[in-house]
This record gives structure tokens, C-alpha cells and sequence, in this order.
């Protein structure tokens, strides 16, 4: 009698085996408590002055060896060890040293939580939950400016259609979200401090300076230089400091007289410019707030984050923030300015012994420029799809000598069905005209919940993964341009297939891809499971487990809710098959499938598994789409959650298979399966 071979099947991804705290998050807020301390202004009178403690550390690799610390230290140094411009290096170092032997460092320790989640983890689900709260209130605005009709009366005011004052549409659902993170006590730093904060790495690029705020890297969405103030001085861990006191800058263009040489840097103090975005100075500034804490910061040696803010198209603000380390202000002065009026300006100089800067000229040029493909190093497939898709995917290894291309399957970019397998067609659709905008009217909407999963903003976005998506289908009123449509209008972000060294192929984008926006369709064949139960070396079968996935069966991680699934959908017929943890239902693209079949599996990944409906009704033959699960800079390679149940995939000897995963994630799990 023939073993029972149990091949690898991808699926939605489990819970199993995964301590409570370090399950993955697509947008629950964190609870923690929140702190917001007044930053009043202690008085100090003005003096140019030059730092007087000439021997502040350099905390290189040479010290970390040597003293067994890290640059990451410094935010956690006793305060005892600092507290005066007369401070010894050796107690910094000793300080820093004590710091990292209570938390069991080492070369890479960061900061976890009670269920031993990593910082960088915690950072990401703080942001994620910044995101969902971002787009809900972009959701919002979308409503209400669909739903008032605009007209104009006699004064040229805007009113609504009962004549009455029409208030105008805000531009600014980030500050919304932040108030929402601030009520939730969702800010993963509530309480200032300075050094660098665990899990924001330098190079880590935000998208926004509301995200800043929601992490606690820089407290102001405005502002540019954050400071502790005066409440900090009630607490005995900063007895000694002079307050205010800096903690981090934004170096973005805002002021004329700015000088920006990358390790070495002038910048000029807060107030007195034109607030109309002109960069001129229209009075002179005062050595108050901002201007002091720069001041205090010098003469107590306490470093300062930067972060630069770079130009980004794709950015809804209009930029990107770089966080570029850690910088220590040597000097101040007063001077008049460009304008006239005097300014303050502060010297900073990059601490040594940090990563490379990312962003090394003030033009902030980042990333890729727009390049032919044909010139690309390491080129070896000019177009892998063929041209089957609007944009082209090429191919490139720079890994090794090898300029052989993936082999043994052939580009599809749509779903192939097997002869045993039908797709249902009796679909009813909406009866919307053009876009669906009223979600009381909508058919698909009811369908959801009586709501739009999707925001109409960069193209359309997906406000936070759900049991599943129903999305206008062929026979819906609606045209190609509704927003509930998202996911099916193809490839919108360039991708790049390239090998690693010990993961074979992957994917990376060389876009900016937004927080919720889908980037392809798992495209293969469908079969029947029972069809592939015996199919060995095949890595590319997918479950379509929705069924399994809004019921937790098979520890899957549940998603939200608020679904209504239509009375015509086939589960009754199968109920008692659908209720085991095997899916009826997979897509196999080990022979013919698309970009996603590239895609690596990380155990904190990027995008999320996303099942939609459009064409019919039945959850037992959805649509897999990779949905981004964060704002995903380009270059950076594009993972999913492959769902593996652990000890899960037996060989044809009847043993256990095991293999190791290489994702590098802080919370890898060490098996794919």
C-alpha cells in the first residue's frame, strides 16, 4: 500500500505555534499608558557658546567590542551618569554597559515586550494601527464630500442644497488618526526621550510625520525641533538636566538659512518664518522652546536624532522621512539672517560609529532613479510575463555567474481552471451607474457589511484585511473606475524578480507601495485538493481556505467580521466537507502561474493574503491577493505569511519533513514547516 504523502500547502496564515504576543497584527492599536507632559520653557539667558564637554564618546563598533554596548544604549543610560556638562566617558560607558547586562544584550538585542515581541515588530503594529485609523478617516472624507452636493449662492459661498454653510472637506486625516492613537493610548512611546528609540533602526523611513507621532520619534506634526519640557524636571531620573531639552529635529527645507552637509550640519532655530510655506523670515527668534532645548542639549552633551525629509510623489504628504542617526550640537550662535532678522543657528555633527547615511546630499535624492530596463546589472530576463502584463517584470542575478531564468513554468496572468472544476455564473450584480458611491444603495456594499472596503485614494487602498472582500463584478451597473473594483485592475507597482543567496527567487518593487493597496492576484490553476494531495517537490499550491479562515479552523488567524455571505453561496450542499481543516479548493501555479509564485514567506511579512469575490459568490473558489500590509519603501523584498502548519508535511518514507526558514525576521520562527 502506497504512504500517504502531505504535500506543502500555502494557506491564510495560522496562529499555531505562535506565542499569543508575537501573533502578526494588521492594525489593533497597542494599549499602553500615555503620558503628556506640558512643555513649558525654563527661562535661561542667551550666550554663544561653543559644547564644553570635548570629549563626548564615540560610540563605535571598537567601543561595543570593547565594552560590550551598543549605540542603542544611550537612550537607556541612568541619567545619574549624564547629568552634567562635566560628565566622564567612563561613566557613560560603564552606565551603558549596566544597561545592556540587565537586559541580556547582545551585538543585535532590542527592547521586547511581555510575550517577547521585538521592538522593530512593536513599531511596525504601531504603525499599522496609525494606517487603519489613517485610512477609516479618509473613508470619511470620502463619504461626506460624495454626499454634500455643492452649489454656490449669490456671496460665491459654498452651500449644501438646503442653502446652508457647507463646511469645506479636510485635508488632514492624519491628524485624525493621531488623536485617535493619543485616545487609544496607542503611542508606543508616550513619553519623550532621547538617544535612539528600539526598533527604529537608522534608515528607517517614514511616510509622514504623523507616523513619527504615532511611534513617539518626534512628537510634533509640525514643529520642527521636538523637545522635553519643563514637567520633565519633576522626575528624579533627570535631576541635574536643564530643561527644555532637544530630543530630536526634522531637517526638511523649511528654513533659508539651513546648511546641510550631511555628517555635518547648521541648522537654523524655530519661529519667526512666514507661515505660508515661502521659507522666509519675517521677524526675528527668541531663545525659548526649541531654540533653548538645542542650547541645553550642547552644553549637556545629550545627543539629538535627525531626521531628513526627502521628496516622495508617492507620499500623501508629499514627502518621505529618513531617520539619519544621532547628532551632537558643538556650537550656537546668533546672526542676522538672509531676511534681516536674527536667527539662531545650531552646528550638529554626526556621531561616529553609526550606519552609513542613507540620504548624503540636501537634494534627498533616494532610491532608484527611472532607469532602461535592458541596463539593468545583472539583467538576465528582460520581461518575464512577456508582456503579458502593462508593465514589465524583469529578471536579474547578481548573486552568482548564473544567467539561467526560472525555469519549468510558463506566465499566466489569469486564473486557469481544471477540467473537474467548474466556476459558478448565476451572479447577480449592483445596479450603480458609473462609480457605487452610496453604500445604502449598493448591492456589493451590503455585501460588506454595508460599507466600501476600499478608500478611492493612490488608486484605491483596502482600509484593513477581512474575512473576505466582495468586489462589483461583470454583471454589476458599476464601470471599470469604481473603487470597488481595486483588485482587479492588474499590476500598478514595477516589480523586479531577483535571486538572494538562500532563498532562491524573490520580489521587490521598485515603487513606493502604500499601507492596504493590493499588488497582485496568486494566479495559477485551480484543482481540487484532493487532485495535488499526493503531488510531490510542488511548492506552489495555495488553499483557498476562506471558509476555514473566518471560522479559525486550523488556528488561522481571524479577521474582521463585518460580512454578510449571500444566501446563493454553495456551502450548504457541502457543509460537513467544508467544516474539515482541508480547503476543497486550491490553486496550483507550480506550472503556470505569475509574479506571486516569486514571493517569499516571512514571518513578519509586508502583505497580507486577502480572499475577494467579484466574478461569483462561492468562498470555496475566492480570489488570493497580496494586499500591502505597510507602507513598503522601494527595494524592499516582498513577503507573505505561507501559513505552514508545523510538523505538517510528511515525505514518502512516512517521516516528519522539516525545513528551516531564512526570512531574518527578529520573530522568525526558525521552521517554514
Amino acid at each position: 500500500m502506497d504512504t500517504l504523502v502531505h504535500c506543502k500547502r500555502r494557506v491564510s496564515p495560522r496562529l499555531q505555534n505562535i506565542p499569543r504576543g508575537k501573533r502578526p497584527c494588521y492594525g489593533s492599536p497597542l494599549k499602553k499608558s500615555l503620558d503628556c507632559p506640558e512643555n513649558r520653557v525654563i527661562s535661561k539667558k542667551t550666550k554663544i557658546c561653543h559644547s564644553t564637554d570635548k570629549n563626548l564618546p564615540n560610540l563605535t563598533k571598537e567601543n561595543e567590542g570593547e565594552n560590550g554596548f551598543h549605540i542603542d544604549s544611550i537612550s537607556s543610560i541612568s541619567n545619574d551618569a549624564m547629568r552634567s556638562p562635566h560628565t566622564k566617558v567612563e561613566n557613560i560607558k560603564s552606565a551603558a554597559v549596566k544597561v545592556n547586562k540587565e537586559k541580556g544584550a547582545n551585538k543585535d538585542s532590542s527592547l521586547t515586550d511581555a510575550f517577547g515581541k521585538s521592538s522593530h515588530a512593536m513599531v511596525k503594529e504601531t504603525l499599522r494601527a496609525f494606517n487603519k485609523h489613517y485610512l477609516h478617516f479618509v473613508q470619511e472624507e470620502e463619504k461626506r464630500c460624495t454626499e454634500v452636493k455643492i452649489t454656490k449662492d449669490s456671496t460665491n459661498k459654498k452651500v449644501d442644497a438646503c442653502g446652508k454653510d457647507v463646511k469645506q472637506p479636510s485635508k488632514r486625516p492624519d491628524l485624525k488618526a493621531i488623536s485617535k492613537m493619543l485616545e487609544t493610548k496607542a503611542i508606543m512611546y508616550p513619553q519623550k526621550r532621547f538617544g535612539h528609540l528600539p526598533g527604529v533602526d537608522v534608515g528607517h523611513q517614514f511616510f509622514s510625520r504623523a507616523e513619527m507621532v504615532a511611534v513617539g520619534f518626534h512628537s510634533h506634526w509640525l514643529n520642527g525641533i521636538d523637545f522635553m519640557g519643563s514637567s520633565y524636571s519633576k522626575m528624579k531620573e533627570y535631576d541635574g538636566y536643564a530643561f527644555p531639552l532637544a530630543v530630536a529635529i526634522v531637517l526638511s527645507g523649511q528654513y533659508e538659512d539651513d546648511e546641510d552637509n550631511s555628517e555635518d550640519v547648521v541648522y537654523t532655530g524655530q519661529g519667526g518664518h512666514d507661515l505660508l510655506g515661502n521659507k522666509r523670515q519675517v521677524k526675528d527668534q527668541v531663545m525659548a522652546r526649541g531654540n533653548l532645548a538645542l542650547k541645553n542639549s550642547m552644553e549637556h552633551s545629550v545627543p539629538v536624532r535627525v531626521i531628513r525629509g526627502h521628496e516622495c510623489a508617492n507620499s500623501y504628504c508629499g514627502k518621505v522621512y529618513t531617520y539619519d542617526g544621532l547628532y551632537k550640537v558643538v556650537q550656537y550662535w546668533a546672526e542676522k539672517g538672509v531676511a534681516g532678522f536674527t536667527v539662531f543657528k545650531y552646528r550638529l555633527r554626526r556621531l561616529e560609529g553609526q550606519p552609513e547615511l542613507k540620504t548624503s546630499q540636501v537634494q534627498f535624492i533616494r532610491g532608484r532613479a527611472s532607469r532602461v530596463t535592458s541596463e539593468l546589472p545583472g539583467l538576465v530576463c528582460e520581461d518575464i510575463c512577456q508582456d503579458q502584463e502593462d508593465i514589465c517584470i524583469p529578471v536579474t542575478n547578481l548573486f552568482d555567474d548564473s544567467r539561467i531564468e526560472p525555469a519549468d513554468f510558463t506566465y499566466s496572468k489569469s486564473i486557469q481552471v481544471s477540467e473537474n472544476v467548474s466556476l459558478p455564473t448565476n451572479l447577480n450584480g449592483c445596479n450603480c451607474k458609473g462609480t457605487c458611491t452610496n453604500a445604502n444603495s449598493c448591492a456589493c456594499a451590503r455585501l460588506n457589511g454595508s460599507d466600501f472596503p476600499y478608500v478611492r485614494r493612490d488608486g484605491g487602498r483596502l482600509i484593513e484585511a477581512r474575512d473576505v472582500v466582495f468586489e462589483c463584478g461583470p454583471k454589476c451597473g458599476c464601470g471599470p473606475g469604481c473603487a470597488n473594483r481595486t483588485s482587479q485592475r492588474g499590476l500598478r507597482y514595477r516589480l523586479e524578480v531577483f535571486r538572494t543567496p538562500d532563498k532562491g527567487w524573490a520580489v521587490r518593487s521598485w515603487d513606493f507601495i502604500p499601507s492596504g493597496a493590493p499588488v497582485c492576484e496568486y494566479v495559477g490553476v485551480i484543482k481540487r485538493t484532493d487532485d495535488v494531495d499526493n503531488v510531490v517537490g510542488n511548492d506552489y499550491i495555495f488553499e483557498i481556505d476562506c471558509w476555514q479562515t473566518m471560522n479559525g479552523i486550523g488556528a488561522r488567524e481571524r479577521r474582521l467580521r463585518d460580512v454578510s455571505l449571500p444566501t446563493s453561496n454553495c456551502l450548504d450542499k457541502t457543509e460537513d466537507k467544508i467544516a474539515e481543516s482541508v480547503p476543497e479548493f486550491c490553486i496550483d501555479a507550480g506550472i503556470s502561474g505569475n509574479i506571486a509564485r516569486f514571493i517569499n514567506h516571512s514571518c513578519e511579512p509586508n502583505l497580507f493574503v486577502q480572499c475577494v469575490l467579484s466574478s461569483h459568490h462561492d468562498i470555496r473558489l475566492a480570489r488570493i491577493v497580496l494586499f500591502a500590509a505597510d507602507n513598503i519603501p522601494p527595494l524592499q523584498e516582498l513577503t507573505y505569511d505561507y501559513g505552514y502548519e508545523l510538523d505538517s508535511v510528511i515525505g514518502p518514507d512516512g517521516k516528519i519533513r522539516e525545513l528551516a526558514c531564512h526570512c531574518g525576521a527578529d520573530g522568525c520562527r526558525k521552521r517554514l514547516y
